[in-house]
C-alpha cells in the first residue's frame, strides 16, 4: 500500500482589537469589506473607523497558496479619512504577512495569522492493518479465572 502524504493546511485569521473587545475570524472569503457600517463584511467598532476604512482581497501567490492584501478604503478609489498604518507605516496597500498589525485609530487595530498545519488522511475503513489488538472475550476468561481460582 502506498502511504499517503499528510496535506498542508492554511488558515487565515483575522484578530480584532476595538471598542467592544477583542474577537477572532477566520477568513474564508476573497473578499472582506472592514469598517464601522452595519454592511461591514468585519465590523470595527470605533468612532474612529471610518463606514468603509478597508477591504482585504485573497491573492494567489506563483504556488498557487493563498495570503491576503490590504487596501485603505472601499476598493473603489474611495479611501478612508484616517488610512490605515500597517506595522507603524502608513499604506494604501499592502500585501499580508503572519503577526502583521494594521492600526486603524487609537486601540482600534488588527493582526493578521497565517497558520499552517499539516493534515493526516485517515485510513480507510478496509484497511488490512486495522486489527483488534485485544479480544473481548479474552479479558472475561481472564476475570473467570480469577474468580474460581
Amino acid at each position: 500500500m502506498t502511504p499517503i502524504p499528510a496535506q498542508p493546511h492554511k488558515a487565515h485569521i483575522l484578530i480584532v482589537e476595538d471598542d467592544k473587545g477583542r474577537r477572532e475570524i477566520l477568513l474564508r472569503k476573497s473578499k472582506y469589506s472592514l469598517g464601522r457600517s452595519q454592511q461591514s463584511d468585519i465590523r470595527i467598532h470605533s468612532p474612529f473607523v471610518s463606514r468603509h476604512h478597508a477591504t482585504m482581497v485573497r491573492q494567489f501567490d506563483e504556488q498557487g497558496y493563498t495570503y491576503y492584501d490590504i487596501l485603505d478604503g472601499d476598493g473603489h478609489n474611495n479611501v478612508s479619512a484616517n488610512g490605515i498604518l500597517v506595522n507603524g507605516r502608513k499604506v494604501n496597500n499592502q500585501q499580508l504577512k503572519n503577526g502583521d498589525k494594521v492600526v486603524f485609530g487609537p486601540q482600534v487595530f488588527v493582526i493578521y495569522q497565517h497558520c499552517q498545519r499539516d493534515i493526516f488522511p485517515s485510513l480507510p475503513p478496509d484497511d488490512p492493518f486495522d486489527i483488534t489488538l485485544i479480544d473481548p472475550a479474552m479479558m472475561i476468561a481472564d476475570w473467570e479465572e480469577e474468580i474460581t481460582s
